[in-house]
């Protein structure tokens, strides 16, 4: 019933999910406005070192900054760096690349002495120095960071991978947290190798059907043998009692 509609569900939002993106605006805002008295008080206790994308929850921390965390956890799996002059942005281990889901580089370290992106940087031109990123990194890589824009006067930036100006939206990070856990199900990851752009466009089909929403609902409850018909009460092992007429 939570999945979207065009997927075969009735749309409504899980309400976990949804706690989950809101907590996830509490770490935006913790983010982008340092210098409130809201940030400074649990950044004072729970992560001196400013970075708010790294902190956990201690065994004596409170129930309200344990939900926090866990909203920076799905914080973190939509944000991107903005490359500036690279100097904040560690290569290996911060998502800076474009990507839709794993924004670091697939390239393994191995002995690599490189650590910031400034370093990949020609200082000369204000652009990716080619020449050191192909030599260090696999094409896949090369190719996304060769597109990447530079801007070497401002400084970097922590930005909403899912919206073109990078805001952040408690609506974006719902689909975000949603689409992680049914990528982390077995089950959904079984049923997605299944003819998905053809069931996107029947289920669109039968709720633009122009009759009454109840005989939607009926053809929506049918497709999902979910009636209390014979057949389906006997898959779902009951038994069948009978009453014939006295």
């Amino acid at each position: 019933m939570t999945e979207p509609k065009e997927e075969g569900g009735l749309g409504f939002r899980d309400i976990h999910v949804f706690n989950l993106a809101m907590l996830a605006k509490q770490g935006w805002r913790l983010l982008h406005n340092p210098e409130a008295l809201c940030a400074q008080v649990p950044r004072a206790k729970y992560f001196p070192s400013g970075d708010v994308l790294q902190a956990t929850a201690p065994p004596n921390a409170t129930y309200t900054w344990r939900s926090i965390v866990k909203g920076i956890e799905v914080l973190k799996r939509g944000v991107i760096w903005r490359a500036g002059n690279g100097g904040s942005i560690d290569v290996w281990s911060d998502p800076w690349l474009g990507r839709e889901w794993l924004r670091k580089p697939i390239t393994p370290k191995g002995q690599n002495i490189l650590s910031k992106v400034e370093e990949l940087i020609n200082p000369a031109t204000s652009s990716w120095d080619e020449e050191l990123v192909r030599q260090i990194f696999w094409v896949e890589d090369v190719d996304l960071i060769l597109s990447t824009p530079v801007h070497c006067e401002p400084e970097d930036l922590v930005a909403w991978h899912y919206d073109k100006r990078g805001s952040f939206s408690v609506k974006s990070a719902y689909k975000v947290q949603r689409d992680h856990e049914r990528r982390s199900s077995r089950k959904d990851m079984a049923s997605s190798s299944n003819g998905e752009p053809r069931e996107k466009v029947e289920w669109k089909k039968l709720w633009k059907l122009k009759c009454l929403g109840k005989i939607r609902h009926f053809l929506w409850r049918f497709t999902h043998s979910s009636l209390a018909l014979r057949r389906n009460l006997e898959w779902r092992g009951m038994e069948n009692v009978c009453y014939a007429a006295g």
